[in-house]
């Protein structure tokens, strides 16, 4: 066992020696369908019941005994598809409606953390799953307020401060060497909170050279001033993981490093301010036992900065921002690059007191280095209520993105990039109605359309071939998401969503692609919990998912978990199904995956 990560071991002392109390059992109320704030996509914090925007709000901290990482509570969203290659979260890329892995722009408390190097990298969070609170996601374009990347939707991992203060330990394993230890220390003053999290998972692999071992820690701190709350954010991880056939049929190996720091400011009840700076390094080697004939080193910066406000008015909000970033890139085969850029943004929410619409329009114009290039980014939604029950919503928008340093300039035995890629755009609008007769049901069902100019793929005519990045014209996709949520009992809870997923091949003219048509065309995910006596909750969970020109093929997840009190014992299945699937090509996932453990909280 490689000695602990020294950001994570200080962390880990730190979080240990800073709260010792006792603890009392916590009881959990029935599960209810509840009003949510929403705070992606919109001028304001608004409940999810009243937003016109596709939505999904993910809960992570109630239900973090499922979970691994956080990615995972993604799967619960049929129209994320997400496209690991392993687990321990040590590579996934993600899909929603279709779009590229670079296409979605994630976000971590309203943060870009997208890697301008390259989109592999976009979910590489240096953020332990007991830091999350929840995630919310965007679909369709996003680009009005969030700019650039948000082709087609955006991710947002979301914190929140503690409620009391507590220590909580846990530890698990499993089979394939699964080894698992977390700490989260929490501390809850009059006008002070703060929180530390560390983590820990390794595994020797389920087939050779598919071994890992991530560690990841992080600290925020609150303090209400003056001025208004101030928010400070400080977190890093590191992740080594075998990498066979990841890129091409080589037994390969990779490490990652990841550093986020941020601060946010209030400054008054209309204004705020707010400042991060991303650090991430990537260490490739083609051949593991031979590093010597193939390696790349990356390092990748970027910082950002933000001022927001808002004015709100009987009916109405205004949003003005201006937003401005920067990145760099110093790689020994893509070599030293940098570029900024610079955005205002206006918004409107219309919203009536005594009316049952609501009308949503914005507009962004991005400038880039040098004023090379300016970008106009509209948006407009809205949303219309028939009686109590049946709620409409539409919504139109624009997306786009830039090219990563990967594909400008990257090149090895198999790939190469493009210095004349274009930025790839999208024309994007969708239709939806929310049935909601009863407080224990609801349903939606969302039609989408959009049209891609100049989408970046990797194209061959052949396998003897290398990948060439390349402009695509003419692709669109077109699908149906649907959701629904039944509380049959106070203590049960069942969720089905489905997506279907259509895209104009025509784009291709007879070439391969190598990223672009790797969508699912049928996306299934069902869920179905109970909560037994002694606060045993049973989740099962079943997704059955076809990727373009490939079978079916169903995943199998279950949980069974205590919910409450000082001692939580939990066990984790994972493809319990035991089927043989990969979500990218020639990279199988794990089969049949045991974890157990055990939650111990401390606390007042």
């Amino acid at each position: 066992m490689k000695p602990c990560n020294p950001l994570l071991a200080t962390l880990l002392l730190a979080s240990a020696a800073s709260i010792a109390a006792q603890s009392k059992p916590v009881t959990k109320k029935p599960v209810q369908l509840t009003e949510t704030v929403v705070v992606l996509g919109t001028a304001t914090p608004v409940p999810l019941a009243d937003t016109s925007r596709a939505i999904e709000i993910l809960p992570v901290a109630l239900q973090s005994l499922k979970f691994q990482t956080p990615i995972d509570a993604l799967r619960t969203d049929s129209s994320v598809f997400l496209e690991q290659r392993g687990a321990g979260g040590a590579q996934s890329d993600i899909v929603l409606r279709g779009g590229g892995f670079s296409q979605t722009l994630v976000l971590l408390n309203g943060f870009r953390v997208n890697d301008s190097q390259s989109g592999h990298h976009n979910l590489d969070l240096p953020l332990p799953l007991d830091a999350v609170d929840s995630i919310q996601v965007l679909h369709g374009a996003g680009s009005t307020l969030h700019g650039v990347d948000a082709l087609a939707g955006v991710v947002d991992f979301l914190t929140a401060a503690p409620a009391e203060t507590s220590l909580r330990l846990r530890a698990a394993a499993g089979n394939f060497g699964i080894n698992e230890q977390s700490v989260r220390a929490s501390l809850v003053r009059t006008r002070f909170s703060t929180r530390l999290s560390t983590e820990r998972n390794f595994s020797t692999g389920f087939i050779a050279d598919r071994n890992y071992r991530n560690e990841s820690a992080a600290s925020e701190y609150w303090l209400n001033c003056s001025l208004g709350l101030t928010d400070i954010f400080l977190a890093g991880s590191d992740r080594a993981f075998g990498a066979d056939q990841f890129y091409g049929p080589y037994p390969s190996w990779e490490r990652t490093k990841g550093w986020f720091a941020s601060a946010r400011q209030e400054l008054g009840t209309r204004t705020s301010a707010a400042f991060a700076f991303r650090r991430h390094t990537d260490e490739f080697v083609l051949i593991r036992s031979n590093p010597s004939i193939y390696e790349n080193n990356h390092i990748t910066t970027s910082w950002q900065a933000m001022l927001h406000r808002t004015q709100q008015f009987s009916s109405a909000a205004i949003l003005a921002g201006l937003d401005a970033d920067g990145d760099a890139i110093n790689s020994n085969n893509l070599g030293r690059h940098a570029r900024n850029r610079g955005a205002g943004y206006l918004d409107l929410d219309l919203r009536p007191a005594k009316r049952r619409w609501t009308l949503s329009t914005g507009l962004r114009t991005e400038i880039f280095s040098g004023g090379a290039q300016v970008v106009w980014s509209p948006h407009l939604a809205g949303s219309m209520r028939l009686g109590h029950q049946v709620k409409l919503r539409a919504d139109a928008g624009y997306g786009y993105r830039i090219p990563s340093y990967t594909d400008l300039y990257y090149s090895d035995p198999t790939t190469n990039g493009n210095a004349n890629l274009k930025p790839e755009s999208s024309w994007s609008g969708e239709g939806g109605i929310d049935w909601t007769p009863t407080q224990k049901f609801s349903l939606s069902a969302t039609g989408f359309y959009a049209r891609q100019h100049d989408t970046i793929d990797y194209v061959r005519a052949s396998a003897a071939d290398k990948w060439q990045a390349v402009n695509l014209s003419g692709l669109r996709f077109g699908g149906i998401e649907t959701a629904l949520t039944w509380l049959p009992m106070h203590n049960q809870h069942v969720g089905i969503a489905w997506t279907a997923l259509h895209g104009a091949q025509s784009a291709l003219h007879g070439l391969q692609s190598e990223y672009v048509f790797n969508y699912p065309v049928q996306n299934i995910h069902t869920e179905w919990t109970t909560e037994l006596p002694h606060s045993i909750v049973l989740s099962n969970s079943i997704q059955l998912a076809q990727r373009y020109q490939q079978s079916v093929y169903p995943v199998w997840n279950l949980a069974l978990l205590r919910g409450a009190g000082r001692i939580q014992p939990f066990v984790r299945l994972a493809n319990l199904s035991n089927t043989g699937y990969a979500e990218i090509n020639n990279v199988p996932m794990p089969g049949r995956t045991i974890t157990a453990g055990l939650q111990l909280t401390l606390g007042k």
